[in-house]
């Protein structure tokens, strides 16, 4: 109680520049989740996909990024094992979020898509474990969110195999591929508006005050996802058949109908991110500032103040413009050639698993759903459509990203107890 009654401010000081730092690397390797196959897909343009980005993610973050917190401040450790020592959590939970940031500052330059859920989950384990004790981790969660390593990919991938095989048949593999595109977009335009709100709803609106029930949520979802499909369809009745286009690439005329899809999909899919995933990086610092704000009282009960999610959206859009083009590259281009079509199914069938992983409690990672997702397009087209070398290096980044954060957290956690000794 005294080192947070002396050093409050410190911490707290510490925790937003932690927390922003943290936010930072999701923003450089997390938002490729949103972007990566809008841009792969040759839809949209980096800098579009920046400008999509800063407005949709910063949005997503701020208006509905305060529900998904909880987990991250209370649900992976027991809490109550603090009530004596409340600065060890608050070094703990600073210790978390500077091994999560500099995991994914090693990742994204590296180029790889790893999970900032599990960056920081194996990051507060790795602390509560080591230095708290081995009861003070909530192992179940911890036992639920690695079977979401293999179930999510597998989900995501069998929906975008299933999306884009109905594609082929119904729009691609025909005599007329751009009079029938024309004919089925609006269709899958509505799927892509009914999945996208539902994420949103499930994701985070209760933040803003609106609380809805299943069956509201599924009307005002169908609402807006006929909205999406009337306005498309409209959008898309201005496109034009042009022969010379298709003399290189057959498909040409057909694949700028669904480059419409794509921007509004890269725009929803960014505000779902945002909404869902800042909670990686202001999790934490919500738990430190509830501690100080108490006076180290554990589990006394502390709104979540506005400008802990700006600091959230702040971090994620500085890190998607200065490091993000690198995660993005290997999402969009990396793993197998996207177009707009391939694109769509995959980014539509992450948004889909997302909204059946929160209708289970299942928790996910967007990178992986997302990964999986366009590895199901890829083998819709033939093993030989995927670049093994990318996807054995993803895999191999998974699996090292619980480790590496949880090592790193451990020595943060001692070298900060360390520091405060004797203060």
């Amino acid at each position: 109680m005294e080192i947070i009654a002396n050093y409050g401010d410190l911490l707290l000081f510490m925790a937003v520049a932690f927390g922003l730092f943290m936010a930072w690397g999701v923003g450089a390797n997390d938002v490729a989740n949103a972007m990566g196959t809008s841009v792969g897909s040759g839809a949209i343009t980096i800098k579009q996909a920046i400008i999509i980005a800063v407005i949709f993610e910063f949005a997503g973050a701020i208006l509905a990024g305060g529900e998904v917190t909880a987990t991250i401040r209370k649900g992976i450790l027991d809490a109550t094992l603090f009530a004596d020592d409340p600065h060890l959590l608050v070094y703990g939970m600073l210790a978390s979020l500077l091994a999560a940031g500099f995991w994914l500052m090693i990742a994204s330059s590296l180029g790889w898509p790893v999970s900032t859920t599990h960056s920081i989950v194996g990051a507060i384990v790795g602390f509560g474990a080591v230095g708290v004790g081995v009861d003070a981790v909530a192992w179940g969660k911890v036992g639920t969110i690695a079977m979401s390593w293999i179930i999510s990919p597998i989900l995501a991938g069998t929906i975008a195999f299933m999306l884009f095989r109905s594609l082929q048949n119904l729009i691609i593999d025909t005599e007329n591929p751009f009079d029938n595109a024309k004919r089925y977009v609006p269709f899958y335009m509505f799927l892509v508006g009914f999945v996208i709100s539902l994420v949103t709803i499930f994701k985070g609106l209760k933040h803003i005050g609106l609380e809805l029930d299943t069956s509201t949520s599924y009307m005002l979802a169908f609402g807006f996802g006929a909205l999406v499909a009337v306005v498309g369809a409209w959008w898309i009745r201005g496109i034009r058949l042009d022969p010379e286009e298709n003399k290189d690439f057959y498909f040409t005329s057909m694949e700028r109908v669904f480059s419409v899809l794509m921007v509004i999909t890269a725009a929803a899919m960014a505000f779902a991110h945002g909404s869902n995933d800042v909670a990686n990086a202001i999790g934490p610092l919500a738990a430190i500032y509830g501690v100080i704000e108490s006076g180290g009282i554990i589990g006394a009960k502390s709104g979540l103040p506005a400008w802990v999610l700006l600091v959230g959206g702040a971090g994620i859009v500085l890190g998607l413009v200065t490091y993000g083009h690198k995660v993005i590259a290997t999402i969009g281009t990396g793993i197998t050639q996207l177009t707009p079509s391939r694109g769509f199914a995959a980014t539509l069938a992450a948004a889909a698993t997302v909204v059946i992983a929160s209708g289970t409690g299942l928790p996910v990672s967007t990178t992986q759903v997302l990964v999986g997702a366009v590895l199901g397009v890829g083998l819709a087209r033939g093993m030989a459509a995927l670049d093994t070398r990318v996807i054995n290096k993803i895999f191999l980044s998974w699996i090292v990203t619980l480790p590496a954060g949880a090592l790193m957290s451990i020595l943060f956690f001692f070298a900060l107890k360390g520091a405060f000794i004797g203060a």
